[in-house]
């Protein structure tokens, strides 16, 4: 699958966001205008996105695993599933999601307006389950002070790390998506010395320089994310974290987003993270940062969100029917042809 048939997964670091997480009503009306947004998202983002071409405008939508099965129906990638709630020494939640839309610009004014597009094209069909407006701070820190997705994969490693292959071809040049929302303690994380501080993240906090394995903790944030497969070889996967805040309610935190070929390899560093590796041997960072969403999402190719939108008013029963390739089994109207989509260019 070319990655120009992808949605804007890779796309790179801007200086503003807004994540917008939404449910969509059980009714079939609900859902036909659920599969309708997908076949005219592009539009909206060309439309919004001319008005200030040189932004940067984006949005890649993400569908949890119960919402695949009531929009698309059969098959689904084979690696969606329902957020992990995780219970270790802290807490991470699985909370509600249907859709996700990671919205990306240099320019906050153009997120917002496509926010509120996509919601006055879903109208009363959803609701927002979960809205942040996450901005640039500094030179790419976190409100905690360090740099933050210091080794995010580049170039075609980006695309090796987040695009589904032939594992799942039927929905290969798609992705998987990991959202969770962060608050962070300052009082506490401040008071905490620098020296510390480094110690829990595993960098320097000037000069974001990584800590010599020799004096590097075991329990430090870059050493508990940092895994490998069998063969020694580092499993990578794409972040595009943003700070966020509400300084009047006294929020502060940090909104993880994390893209990956399978959501396993974010799975297993969250577990590292919140029960330990070894079990004990927790991220000291979630002392004072804590977890209050987390959710999973597919990210379709974009051919088939817009092959969609020739859904909006049937039934999905026989979507199934037409994933990789196999024979319809009913009118090209009521399917997504997915097997069809695979060779397809995209748009930009």
């Amino acid at each position: 699958m070319p990655a120009t048939t992808s949605q804007a997964v890779a796309t790179g670091l801007t200086r503003a966001a807004i994540f917008l997480v939404v449910t969509v009503g059980g009714e079939p009306a609900s859902e036909a205008e659920a599969r309708g947004l997908c076949g005219n998202l592009a539009a909206l983002v060309r439309a919004v996105g001319f008005r200030a071409i040189d932004s940067g405008l984006s949005c890649v939508m993400g569908v949890g695993a119960d919402a695949w099965e009531r929009l698309f129906g059969q098959p689904r990638p084979s690696e969606l599933h329902p957020f992990r709630e995780i219970n270790g020494v802290h807490h991470a939640p699985s909370t509600p999601g249907d859709l996700l839309f990671h919205i990306r610009a240099e320019r906050m004014d153009l997120c917002f307006e496509l926010a509120a597009q996509i919601m006055t094209r879903l109208g009363e069909a959803a609701s927002v389950a979960d809205e942040v407006h996450g901005f640039k701070y500094f030179d790419n820190r976190d409100l905690l002070g360090f740099v933050d997705g210091t080794e995010n994969p580049v170039a075609q490693a980006a695309i090796d790390a987040v695009l589904i292959g032939d594992e799942d071809a039927a929905f290969a040049g798609g992705s998987y998506v990991i959202v969770q929302k962060y608050l962070h303690d300052l009082g506490k994380w401040n008071a905490i010395p620098v020296e510390q501080q480094e110690r829990i993240v595993g960098r320097e906090k000037l000069s974001d320089i990584e800590l010599d394995d020799a004096v590097k903790p075991s329990f430090a944030h870059n050493a508990l994310t940092s895994i490998t497969d069998e063969d020694g070889e580092e499993l990578e996967i794409l972040r595009d974290n943003m700070p966020f805040g509400d300084v009047g309610k006294g929020e502060f935190g940090t909104y993880f987003i994390g893209y990956a070929r399978s959501p396993g390899r974010i799975e297993r560093m969250l577990n590292n993270m919140f029960v330990g590796d070894p079990p004990g041997n927790y991220d000291r960072l979630l002392d004072v940062s804590r977890a209050v969403t987390g959710s999973l999402y597919f990210v379709p190719t974009a051919p088939f969100l817009e092959a969609a939108a020739s859904l909006a008013g049937t039934a999905v029963a026989s979507v199934g029917e037409q994933a990789g390739g196999a024979p319809a089994q009913s009118s090209p109207d009521s399917s997504l042809g997915i097997g069809s989509l695979k060779n397809e260019a995209g748009h930009e």
